[in-house]
């Protein structure tokens, strides 16, 4: 074998699950479409994640938090959910709870970064950058992985890792259920007059939601979701206008707020993979769980996943027996599906509530959010709907 396992995909979900195996003894291929200086010196590309408490106990096991700069990961003290135009909100704060944050705000390319700097530190790990998988091979024995300049890979285990949109899954045959929201994700960052106290709010205007979250001094992250119709024209508006229309449908909570990053834009679909394994062949990140960014599960989601995966490779190893057996690949499939499944649905549930503009509907959100707020043992119920199981995070507001 030239490896043990082969990861395709060195995105945060790749290096994260790369990481999970050092000190293993465990040879791990590590291939990505992108060269060395790009995964090195990844772009800002507008996403910042918020981390739940697990996310970041994984983190820290892993060496990757002390390479994040505090003011890289500024904290959400509360989080605000806010209705069409009225001021009410369902509240969660971090007081008086086990923790003294609900989570941790890092942006996507900091995350990444720091992944793969303490991944080059690994002396397991041999990465095969700017290459492309051309066609996977697997068998009761070996996994082959054939390059596009073709070279082929065999270890015992392929795990891939390589977006919601994966092609090494298609080339496994795994079907996917996917979640067309019609719905574009606006993503950048301003800065605020005013300071924002730590505050997450995730405001569902209708036919239109704003999510603006804390960064370090008075910059937020802000999240516009919209119909994909209106894309060009919130994407083409200039500035002035940009600025003025924030700080508009925000209601001035900030003052003033002033672009201070390029816009994004992402097509907002949900995709959940009908399994997660196949013969020596396994799904991880969102490969497995594509999540809709309203209830800041997306990562959180794919570093639990590796980290399952993860312990029953190290397990199987400790014991001497197969590391990409069918038994061990179906023991990860059943514990992830368990966790994904109601989270998968919960959430799109929850956009479908929130994104439904009729007046019946309208009149049941403002009935739920006074509700939540006023009857703990319903607030506890959404509020665990809202965040991982097995960890001990509370529910993080809109994030990727």
């Amino acid at each position: 074998m030239d490896n043990d396992i082969t990861v395709v995909g060195a995105g945060p979900a790749g290096l994260g699950f790369a990481l999970l195996l050092a000190n293993s003894g465990l040879r791990v291929a590590l291939i990505d479409k992108q060269s060395r200086d790009q995964l090195a010196q990844p772009a800002f590309d507008g996403r910042d994640i918020a981390l739940t408490h697990q996310s970041q106990r994984i983190l820290q096991s892993l060496g990757v938090w002390a390479r994040i700069e505090p003011a890289d990961r500024p904290c959400i003290k509360t989080t605000r959910v806010q209705d069409g135009t009225s001021s009410y909100s369902l509240e969660f704060d971090a007081a008086g709870g086990d923790a003294d944050s609900l989570g941790t705000i890092v942006s996507n390319h900091v995350i990444r970064q720091a992944l793969f700097e303490q991944v080059l530190s690994l002396s397991n790990v041999e990465l095969h950058a700017d290459t492309l998988v051309s066609d996977i091979q697997t068998n009761d024995s070996r996994a082959t992985v054939v390059l596009d300049d073709g070279r082929s890979l065999q270890s015992r285990l392929v795990v891939a890792a390589d977006s919601r949109f994966s092609e090494t899954r298609r080339m496994m045959g795994i079907a996917a259920s996917m979640q067309d929201f019609g719905r574009v994700c606006i993503v950048c960052r301003v800065e605020n007059e005013q300071p924002h106290g730590n505050i997450a709010f995730e405001c569902f205007h209708y036919g239109r939601t704003l999510a603006v979250l804390p960064l370090s001094g008075d910059t937020s992250s802000i999240v516009i979701t919209a119909p994909m119709d209106q894309r060009a024209e919130i994407m083409e508006m200039d500035e002035e206008r940009f600025n003025r229309d924030l700080q508009q449908r925000f209601s001035n909570r900030l003052g003033q707020m002033r672009l201070i990053s390029q816009r994004f834009a992402y097509p907002l679909v949900g995709v959940h993979a009908r399994k997660f394994y196949a013969t020596r062949f396994a799904l991880v990140g969102d490969a497995a769980v594509g999540m809709h960014p309203v209830t800041a599960h997306g990562y959180n989601l794919g570093l639990s996943g590796a980290e399952l995966l993860a312990t029953e490779v190290m397990a199987a190893k400790s014991r001497a027996v197969d590391i990409g057996a069918t038994a061990l690949l179906r023991r990860y499939q059943a514990k992830h599906m368990r966790k994904t499944i109601p989270i998968y649905r919960g959430t799109n549930g929850i956009v479908r509530f929130f994104t439904d503009d009729r007046l019946p509907v309208k009149l049941a959100r403002k009935a739920v959010l006074r509700l939540s707020n006023n009857l703990p043992p319903i607030k506890g119920v959404i509020q665990h709907l809202l965040t991982q199981p097995g960890g001990r995070a509370r529910r993080l507001p809109h994030r990727f």
